[in-house]
C-alpha cells in the first residue's frame, strides 16, 4: 500500500479549546492507484491531506506512507520524506513570479544538491511531459493559468515522487483547462505514479478511479469508479 491510516485523529487546541478535525479516519490508497476527496468546507478534507503530505501529523493513530511509519518522526525527517516522497500541486500554483519556468521546475532539486546542468535538464525533460518545453523562458505573468499549473504540475515530478497530492488542482481554472489538466493527471497515473486530489467539483473527481467523501471529520462512504 502507498497510503495506510488507521484510526487517525487530529486534534487542534485554541487556548482551553480543543477542536477535533479528523476523527477516527481508516484508509488505504494503493500503490498507482487515483483517488479523489470530496466534502463539504469544514470535513477534514485539508487536515486529511496535510496529514498525508507530512505536512503535520496526526495526534493519534498510526500513519505509514510509502512503508515509512510517519508518526513520531521529527520535522527534520518528515521534510526529507516529503523531498523525497511527496509531489505537491496547489490551486493557486505557488510559483516565483519573477523566475521562468525551467527555475520554477528546477526549485524541489536545489534542495537536493543536484547540480546545475543535471537540475536544468531534467526540468527541461519534465516540461516536456507536460506539454510546455516551449514556454520554459517565460515567467508565470507571461502564461495562462492552464500553463502555470502545468509548469507546478512538472515542479512536482522533478524529484521522482511515490505519490502526488493535489488540492484543488482545476479551482482556478475554466472547464475546459481544468479537463486539459486532468487528462495530464489521467496520464501521470497511467505510468504508474500514485496520485490523491482534493476536489469540490464532482465531474472533476470523476476523472479518478475511487472517491472517498468525508464528512465532519470522518469518512462517510467511497465510491469506485
Amino acid at each position: 500500500m502507498m497510503i495506510t491510516m488507521e484510526n487517525v485523529q487530529k486534534t487542534y487546541r485554541m487556548g482551553e479549546i480543543e477542536v477535533t478535525a479528523i476523527k477516527d479516519i481508516s484508509l488505504s490508497v494503493g500503490k498507482g492507484e487515483f483517488v479523489s476527496i470530496m466534502g463539504p468546507s469544514g470535513s477534514g478534507k485539508s487536515t486529511l491531506m496535510n496529514i498525508i503530505g507530512c505536512l503535520d501529523v496526526p495526534t493519534s493513530g498510526k500513519y505509514i506512507l510509502d512503508d515509512t511509519a510517519v508518526e513520531g518522526l521529527s520535522d527534520d525527517q518528515l521534510a526529507e520524506v516529503r523531498n523525497k516522497k511527496i509531489g505537491f500541486v496547489f490551486q493557486t500554483f505557488n510559483l516565483l513570479p519573477r523566475e521562468d519556468a525551467i527555475h520554477n521546475v528546477e526549485l524541489p532539486m536545489v534542495y537536493n544538491d543536484v547540480n546545475e546542468k543535471e537540475r536544468k535538464d531534467i526540468a527541461y525533460q519534465t516540461l516536456e511531459i507536460v506539454g510546455l518545453a516551449q514556454r520554459a523562458k517565460h515567467r508565470p505573468m507571461e502564461m495562462s493559468g492552464g500553463e502555470r499549473q502545468r509548469v507546478a504540475i512538472a515542479r512536482s515530478l522533478v524529484n521522482n515522487p511515490s505519490i502526488i497530492l493535489a488540492d484543488e488542482p482545476t479551482g482556478n481554472l475554466d472547464s475546459h483547462t481544468g479537463e486539459e489538466i486532468m487528462a495530464i493527471f489521467r496520464r501521470l497515473n497511467d505510468n504508474g505514479i500514485t496520485i490523491v486530489l482534493v476536489t469540490h467539483e464532482r465531474d472533476i473527481a470523476h476523472h479518478s478511479k475511487r472517491i472517498v467523501f468525508l464528512r465532519d471529520g470522518m469518512v462517510e462512504g467511497e465510491e469506485i469508479l
